[in-house]
């Protein structure tokens, strides 16, 4: 599938309610539940001290982490759909599972594990 005569150049495929639309919407929404979660950390500041805190800016780094990938991942999906040809992004959709299985399993030990100061 590519693209049409009459498209304009700036635009990456024809349909703007294609796939990566939906796709950078699913990765905001990934964005936002991690800096929720962090600032909800915040709250056991005040109990547990540094390591909270230490986790909040850990789920920030991986907010940061998203948003910085968002548009090369958008111009690939776009150019894919234009060519006929998507690749998955497995790199950040491993990372990402893995950065919040980890901030998950910490976030539990500030829960349940950690002393009350």
């Amino acid at each position: 599938m590519h693209a049409r005569r009459d498209e304009p150049a700036s635009r990456p495929h024809a349909d703007p309610g294609l796939q990566p639309e939906r796709t950078a919407l699913a990765w905001n929404r990934t964005m936002l539940a991690l800096v929720v979660a962090g600032l909800l950390l915040l709250r056991w500041v005040p109990r547990h001290g540094g390591f909270p805190l230490g986790l909040t800016l850990l789920t920030a780094a991986t907010a940061l982490a998203i948003t910085v990938g968002q548009a090369r991942r958008y111009r690939r999906s776009a150019r894919g759909i234009r060519d006929g040809r998507v690749e998955a992004d497995v790199v950040g959709v491993v990372g990402t599972t893995v950065a919040v299985a980890l901030l998950g399993a910490l976030a539990l030990v500030v829960v349940v594990a950690l002393p009350l100061r």
